[in-house]
């Protein structure tokens, strides 16, 4: 789409769990053209966007931070919007509580019935689940909030491992997944809006970046833990210094006291992973943070790990992570300069 006559009207929402850097960096970015403009002859000469933040009240909100940041506009005050923002939220040890921004979600509602894209940024989808239009399209937020966004709302269609999902009708719900996909949020309503060329050149100017390969390489393994079952919890306790032996299933089993097929059945219920994909699950974790943190080679990792044929575990890494060990490596390797030989020797 091409800009219009008229900027796009932003509503950014500012709510007490907001996170202050993914606010300020969406009303930079989105705000920018102005000032890039002088200098850009690819960007419009008149700015695309008029970003506002609103809230629930006008005035000054604390957020998640203690930073406060002044809302212009209380949401009652804006009676047609193009575009919805929400940013990401930090949630608490007891999560998200539902039903404290009832003014906001039903204002949400109003906007998209009257046409206005929705958008999350990260947790921020938390809010915007709240007005029920994401039943049954999927969505993305970071995998950290997987497990409690899918039991507050089991009715969205979660796919943490996506960076950006566009669903909707009119491609009117728009999420980001985990912190710095709002970087892809704003380069792609610029794309969207202004133009591919504008999204790149918004990009280099800001040095953004697009996650174009998925989030899989970023999520940390956590195997659930809460589930109840005292004899899996036991053999995964084990398993979590072990898993590098050979043949861990057969001794989980052996441990458990368990007949086989009864412990493979309770350890897929209490986990979700069958025992061999949870144990290579923990050695490609554990792998990851070899690579990040150490210059050992890929093979002799393989073998520490637990895999003696490297080509496998090699396979492995990239169908768990989307990446080879090598390109993992260059990607997330902590600089030569900030690693100490003390602080990186356990991991050696």
């Amino acid at each position: 789409m091409s800009a219009t006559t008229r900027p796009l009207h932003v509503s950014l929402i500012a709510i007490p769990d907001a996170v202050i850097s993914t606010l300020g960096g969406i009303y930079d970015v989105l705000s920018a053209f102005r000032m890039l403009g002088r200098a850009e002859p690819t960007l419009p000469e008149e700015p695309p966007f008029l970003v506002e933040i609103v809230a629930a009240e006008r005035g000054s909100v604390a957020l998640a931070s203690g930073l406060p940041v002044e809302a212009r506009l209380a949401v009652s005050e804006v009676a047609a919007t193009d575009i919805v923002i929400v940013p990401s939220v930090l949630l608490g040890p007891d999560g998200w509580t539902p039903g404290r921004y009832p003014e906001i979600v039903d204002w949400a509602r109003r906007m998209h019935a009257e046409g206005a894209v929705l958008c999350s940024a990260c947790s921020g989808m938390f809010l915007l689940a709240e007005t029920g239009l994401f039943d049954g399209h999927e969505t993305t937020i970071h995998w950290a909030y997987a497990d409690p966004f899918s039991r507050a709302f089991p009715r969205v269609r979660l796919r943490p491992d996506r960076v950006l999902v566009i669903s909707g009708e009119r491609e009117e719900l728009v999420t980001s997944g985990a912190s710095m996909t709002w970087h892809d949020l704003v380069l792609y309503l610029i794309a969207r809006y202004v133009g591919a060329t504008a999204a790149q050149t918004v990009a280099r100017s800001f040095a953004l970046q697009w996650h174009h390969d998925g989030l899989a390489p970023y999520i940390v393994f956590q195997g659930r833990t809460d589930h109840g079952d005292s004899a899996i919890a036991d053999t995964q306790s084990w398993l979590s210094a072990h898993f590098s032996i050979a043949s861990p299933v057969e001794e989980m089993v052996r441990r458990s006291g368990l007949a086989e097929r009864t412990f493979k059945r309770r350890f897929v219920e209490a986990t979700g992973f069958a025992p061999i994909d949870y144990v290579q699950r923990l050695r490609i974790e554990d792998a990851k943070r070899r690579l990040e943190r150490t210059d050992v080679r890929a093979d002799e990792i393989s073998w520490k790990v637990g895999y003696e044929d490297a080509a496998f575990f090699r396979r492995l890494f990239k169908r768990v992570t989307g990446m080879t060990p090598g390109v993992y490596r260059r990607r997330f390797q902590v600089p030569a300069f900030t690693r100490s030989t003390k602080s990186m020797s356990a991991s050696g």
